[in-house]
């Protein structure tokens, strides 16, 4: 889980004293693979700019594919099972977070 582009973004985060990399770029040997796009959006740069694509990486047994298509998967129909257990408990975090006045939104 510690991809480059992972990496890369907590420390430029930590670098700019910031958890969004707003208005910078994101250069990548190969388009990102799930985790890190992820990861990435959730830093929300300007751009990202990649060489390879994930084609190329497949090409050379670093196939993502699965995981592409395990994103889009219904949750239920997944290789790995997921289980939706709802506790009451677990609505007041968020509750208590709704409520937060000092909070940062993402």
């Amino acid at each position: 889980t510690a991809h480059a582009e992972v990496v890369a973004i907590r420390n430029a985060c930590k670098s700019l004293n910031d958890y969004q990399l707003t208005g910078c770029d994101i250069y990548c040997s190969c388009e990102p693979c799930p985790m890190c796009l992820g990861a990435i959006y959730w830093a929300r740069p300007a751009r990202i700019i990649f060489a390879n694509t994930r084609n190329d990486a497949a090409a050379i047994d670093f196939d993502d594919e699965f995981i592409y298509n395990e994103i889009n998967a219904d949750p239920g129909n997944r290789k790995i099972p997921i289980y939706h257990v709802p506790h009451p408990l677990a609505k007041e975090v968020f509750d208590a977070w709704k409520k937060t006045g000092d909070k940062k939104l993402y």
